[in-house]
């Protein structure tokens, strides 16, 4: 067939459009939001940094205050919302209640704001995840729902709602960090996913429960989980060189190493690679830390000898982060969309001023 157009399968290297929210050069290892290294970015505060993502500067004293007070506000789930989390099954991922429950959330502020409708919609809905995630943990559990409590920061909020233990300020800042890492990575399958969602000029919850459907993936947001479940399913670290090799043999995908943009270290797991380390080392989650840090290395020597340079990427290290605060591997998606809710929304919104529904051709070849 002479006359077959270029086929461009996954859209790789293909611009569909321009963004001026995040930067990710993967021949470079850089990452940037809204011009300001992820290097940057992660000495900053969390709330900041949402901030900037969204409105494109950072906050003053007063609009940081009342950013977060309205985050904070409604960072409750309602009595409604309490009853549709219970009747749902405990077997359930949290990534799939995600998806589920927040095109049903009550969208209402009773609080003064300056916020566009829909950015007020959004910001409920980032809002109300980390509450639906805790307050579904405790369900899960037997324990009674955690209100928030309005002295605490976002994430201090979050990690006592969810273990039920008030945190230490070193366990908030590591969280804050890791979400700052994950908040924002331009066009990168989840955010792409609901902004083909919000062409179509559907509702802002409708779009980002279609970025929470498509970060469940193991090949997306899914890696995290996937790569800490490997590990803990090594007896011993002498055992690694011969599951990696074996795996390879067996053209089995090694989750969490490489990238698809990428082509040197991702720059987030320089970040997030030492902090893990730290945390994990001298605790119950040493071994398994240990663990990945062998796969990454056999991992490299293996590829080496293919003339390819592989390196983890933020997925690899990220689950002993979470494992070592009290969050159970199939809570570490969820908590990736907790900070990239905060990405698809900056992405949702700027689509809105020229929007275009998104629709591509496929070239027929059948009968």
């Amino acid at each position: 067939m002479s006359d077959l157009p270029t086929i461009y399968r996954g859209l790789s290297g293909i611009y569909v459009d321009s963004t001026a929210i995040s930067k990710v050069d993967g021949e470079n290892g850089v990452l940037t939001y809204r011009g300001e290294s992820i290097e940057v970015l992660a000495k900053r505060d969390f709330i900041e940094v949402c901030y900037l993502v969204l409105f494109d500067d950072y906050p003053s004293d007063e609009e940081k205050s009342s950013f977060n007070q309205f985050l904070i506000e409604h960072s409750n789930i309602s009595k409604a919302e309490e009853k549709t989390l219970r009747s749902l099954s405990q077997n359930l991922h949290p990534m799939k209640m995600l998806q589920g429950m927040v095109p049903l959330l009550e969208l209402k502020t009773q609080i003064k704001h300056n916020y566009e409708p829909e950015m007020a919609d959004g910001l409920i809905i980032a809002a109300k995840v980390p509450a639906l995630l805790a307050a579904y943990h405790q369900i899960c559990v037997g324990k009674p729902i955690i209100p928030a409590t309005k002295n605490l920061s976002f994430h201090a909020n979050f990690l006592h709602r969810f273990t039920g233990k008030l945190p230490h300020d070193k366990q908030v800042a590591i969280l804050d960090v890791t979400q700052i890492l994950q908040m924002e990575h331009s066009f990168n399958a989840s955010t792409y996913a609901a902004l083909v969602t919000a062409s179509t000029l559907a509702p802002v919850e409708c779009a980002i429960s279609t970025g929470f459907g498509t970060l469940f993936g193991k090949l997306h947001g899914g890696a995290d989980q996937a790569a800490l479940e490997m590990a803990m399913g090594i007896t011993d670290i002498a055992d690694v060189e011969e599951f990696v090799v074996t795996s390879l043999k067996n053209k089995q995908k090694i989750m969490g190493m490489g990238h698809r943009v990428y082509k040197v270290v991702d720059p987030r797991a320089k970040i997030l690679k030492p902090m893990a380390r730290e945390l994990c080392l001298g605790t119950p989650f040493e071994k398994t830390y240990l663990i990945l840090e062998e796969i990454e290395r056999v991992m490299g020597v293996e590829m080496n000898k293919k003339g390819k340079d592989i390196k983890a990427n933020v997925e690899f290290y990220k689950g002993p982060v979470f494992y070592a605060l009290g969050i159970p591997a199939n809570y570490f998606t969820a908590l990736f969309a907790m900070s990239r809710v905060f990405g698809y929304l900056a992405h949702i919104l700027a689509s809105r001023a020229d929007n275009m529904l998104i629709r591509p051709k496929a070239y027929y070849i059948g009968k």
